[in-house]
């Protein structure tokens, strides 16, 4: 979406009139991509859906906080990766699994979900992403998967591009460490 017609789309969503029909519009514009962004930081299908819809609840309830300091994609993934993270942080603490033993299984229950559509390869890749910690995780999969530039992920996580780096560097040493090991 350019910066023209993602304008225009702001002002519909600021006039009650056109509002929900604008915002029908940002569900199907952004729904795809923040689906996918979700899912590679919550790993199943059913969750990732659930985030989603969270997501869009939280968007639609937050539309007049928005004031457009940065881009509506911006906003709507920041939103997206709060909400996942949040989401990764109750599962985590409500679960009663160890969790060494979900992390080890990433690759068997990716492999078995019927919408994975990957290989071997990509479900190790995602158990080796699953270990690592939260703020690698995210950084790793903003950068590696939607190609994001350092100042946009800066902006999305509100830190600096050098911890970004860092964070990403480390991040796939971690990985090539996972993969050396698996040899």
């Amino acid at each position: 979406m350019t910066k023209q017609e993602e304008q225009l789309l702001m002002q519909q969503l600021s006039d009650p009139t056109t509002q929900r029909k604008a915002f029908e519009q940002v569900v199907r514009e952004y729904g795809e991509q923040l689906y996918w962004q979700i899912r590679r930081l919550v790993l199943v299908h059913e969750d990732a859906d659930d985030v989603l819809q969270n997501v869009f609840i939280k968007a639609w309830s937050h539309l007049d906080d928005f004031h457009q300091d940065s881009r509506l994609s911006t906003w709507l993934y920041r939103i997206a990766v709060n909400e996942s993270l949040d989401f990764l942080r109750k599962q985590k603490n409500n679960s009663m699994i160890h969790t060494d033993d979900v992390e080890s299984g990433v690759a068997n229950m990716l492999v078995a979900d019927n919408y994975f559509d990957g290989d071997e390869t990509q479900a190790l890749l995602q158990e080796a992403i699953s270990q690592l910690p939260e703020v690698q995780r995210t950084v790793f999969t903003l950068r590696y998967y939607d190609e994001m530039k350092y100042s946009e992920i800066s902006q999305l996580l509100k830190t600096s591009e050098g911890s970004l780096k860092a964070s990403y560097h480390i991040a796939v040493k971690k990985i090539s460490e996972f993969f050396k090991h698996r040899d």
